[in-house]
């Protein structure tokens, strides 16, 4: 099985996750996973370069998908839309239709570098707080979805979703470091972020899907 995973912060406690469900699961030979950006991810789904990985909210309306997404209730802190002229981040797909369905203009910027751009004091619009404004609802940024190897994947994300994942420590500091901030920003970060897809969750989606269109 091939499964791409997005290269966020957004996604650590899923990685290691899937690093002890692989070497705990007997097929665990035959289970292999990339790393890339959103956008990368969902045209290698598309192609079926990989069987499962988390997609694009936005591209996900005609795949066979789990419930398992990337959801933030309010605020987000690394979905920004910054001032200066209409600039669509290339890593993305859901932000930059997200901008749009709000009717907002400006530069998006997403994943660890939006991250590191509020920590660092800089300014912009946080898209998840301007979705839950408009709606009263969370807002689902990536769907965990497949086109192979289907019964294995739902498995997999019921694992997940009935798991407590404990990041080790050592773990938190090597990815703080690598983006530049401290290990009790990133799990502050993480505090922001679910992944289990309530009714409000899936209104959402609904929702933003089908103004989308």
């Amino acid at each position: 099985m091939l499964f791409g995973s997005i290269s966020y912060l957004n996604l650590l406690p899923f990685q290691v996750f899937l690093k002890r469900y692989i070497s705990n699961n007997a097929a665990s030979m035959s289970f292999h996973y990339n790393r890339a950006v959103p956008s990368t991810i969902n045209k290698a789904l598309k192609r079926r370069a990989i069987n499962a990985g988390f997609i694009s909210s936005v591209e996900s309306r005609k795949c066979k998908c789990t419930d398992l997404g990337i959801i933030a209730h309010k605020k987000v802190y690394s979905v920004l839309l910054l001032e200066g002229n209409n600039q669509p981040d290339p890593a993305s797909a859901t932000s930059n239709q997200l901008a749009k369905v709000l009717d907002l203009r400006g530069k998006v910027l997403i994943g660890d570098a939006a991250l590191k751009y509020y920590l660092d004091g800089g300014k912009g619009l946080d898209l998840a707080q301007e979705w839950y404004s408009k709606t009263g609802l969370p807002f689902v940024f990536a769907r965990l979805c497949y086109n192979k190897h289907g019964k294995s994947i739902k498995k997999l994300a019921h694992t997940f979703a009935n798991s407590k994942v404990k990041i080790p420590q050592y773990i938190l500091k090597r990815e703080a470091k690598k983006r530049g901030i401290t290990p009790k920003q990133l799990t502050w970060y993480l505090e922001h972020i679910y992944y289990e897809m309530d009714w409000k969750a899936k209104r959402s989606l609904k929702l933003f899907l089908k103004e989308s269109r």
